[in-house]
């Protein structure tokens, strides 16, 4: 493992939840609610969007690793012939696949964590993954595999930083917990340079999104009578939107 992998690694680490606290969650704390992530009717123009249309100008095949409700894919509507959708959460496949029997999109979906799944999903002319870099420590081996999967090309979306780190202050709010600070997209780019991968980087800002105090209390490992005061708590709190879209040629 080089440096900047290395770094990346400990800085993800250095985002998990202590197994002390982790003991007293009365729910899961990482389970997403698939109503989080359905996709919108209309797809958003992107950054990510754009360079996703430009590598199926001529239409094809596309592999969404960590597909949730499909906002990734279903905005390729029209370009793509067939999808492949990757995620960990069987209901975020579920409602993948309502999302592309609505939309007349051919699919099919594994369930699994990638790079583990990978053999399974096969590749596909265009692989996407938004969101999900900041859900993996050890990042070579699931590059490597998105790289492998692309006929033509990859496209990752992902926030400057941690999309959890807005929250740190809560964390000493409640448990009194100091986290380290987040891997970055600079710190994934560098990553990408010492596999090899030179990748086209995109800045941009996101629109903002809604705050579930619902939810921020089961990440926290609260139960669910700390809810009113979590909702209080994130009133004070600024949310960075600022997002980038790595893209690189699998040639």
């Amino acid at each position: 493992m080089g440096s900047a992998a290395t770094l990346w690694a400990q800085r993800q680490q250095g985002r998990g939840i202590p197994p002390e606290i982790l003991a007293t969650a009365p729910s899961n704390p990482f389970q997403h609610d698939v109503g989080l992530f359905v996709a919108p009717s209309q797809p958003v123009d992107t950054p990510s969007r754009r360079a996703a249309l430009e590598l199926l100008a001529d239409g094809g095949t596309l592999l969404d690793v960590g597909c949730g409700g499909g906002a990734a894919s279903f905005a390729l509507v029209g370009r793509v012939s067939q999808v492949t959708a990757v995620d960990q959460q069987q209901d975020m496949l579920d409602a993948f696949s309502a999302g592309a029997e609505a939309r007349d999109v051919p699919h099919r979906t594994v369930l699994g964590r990638w790079p583990d799944v990978a053999p399974e999903a096969g590749s596909a002319d265009v692989v996407v993954s938004h969101h999900v870099l900041h859900n993996v420590v050890d990042l070579p081996p699931f590059v490597r595999a998105l790289t492998a999967a692309a006929h033509r090309g990859v496209v990752v979306e992902m926030m400057a930083q941690h999309p959890m780190a807005w929250l740190d202050p809560l964390w000493v709010r409640f448990h009194g917990l100091h986290r380290p600070p987040s891997a970055t997209t600079d710190d994934a780019v560098a990553v990408l340079r010492e596999l090899g991968i030179e990748p086209t980087v995109r800045r941009w800002e996101r629109a903002t999104d809604r705050r579930d105090a619902a939810w921020v209390t089961r990440r926290l490992c609260l139960s669910e009578d700390r809810v009113p005061e979590v909702d209080a708590a994130l009133a004070t709190l600024d949310r960075s939107m600022l997002a980038a879209t790595l893209s690189w040629t699998a040639d």
